[in-house]
């Protein structure tokens, strides 16, 4: 079975850092795409930052120059990069994977992992 477990997730000061980590187990033959979700309380989950497994790369407005994605295929694993965090970059961050692929031949469209919750506050 494959899923997806974040890790990272803390309390920070603002202006801290963090760097959070995805990792997809399982037998795993390609994935397309990953990518950052967050989901502050009481808002809508919103796409934060994206890339895909040729290393191009995606941010929203609100976390750009701040924040950094990068991948490593091999180990089917995306890493969120987190500085200069704000009040406001607080939420529940969750990682997302596109068409991901076993070595069995099972294909998945998408996948989302459990979330880890990042607060920033003093």
């Amino acid at each position: 079975q494959v899923q997806l477990v974040e890790s990272g997730g803390g309390l920070v000061q603002p202006g801290q850092s963090l760097r959070l980590s995805c990792a997809a187990s399982g037998s795993i033959a390609r994935i397309n795409a990953m990518g950052w979700y967050r989901q502050a309380p009481g808002k809508q989950r919103e796409n934060v930052a994206g890339i895909t497994d040729g290393s191009s790369t995606i941010y929203s407005d609100s976390v750009k120059g701040r924040f950094t994605i990068s991948n490593d295929n091999d180990k089917h694993t995306v890493y969120l990069q987190l500085n200069s965090l704000k009040p406001e970059d607080t939420g529940v961050y969750f990682c997302h994977a596109v068409r991901m692929v076993t070595v069995d031949g099972d294909s998945y469209p998408e996948l989302w992992g459990q979330g880890t919750l990042v607060t920033v506050s003093s």
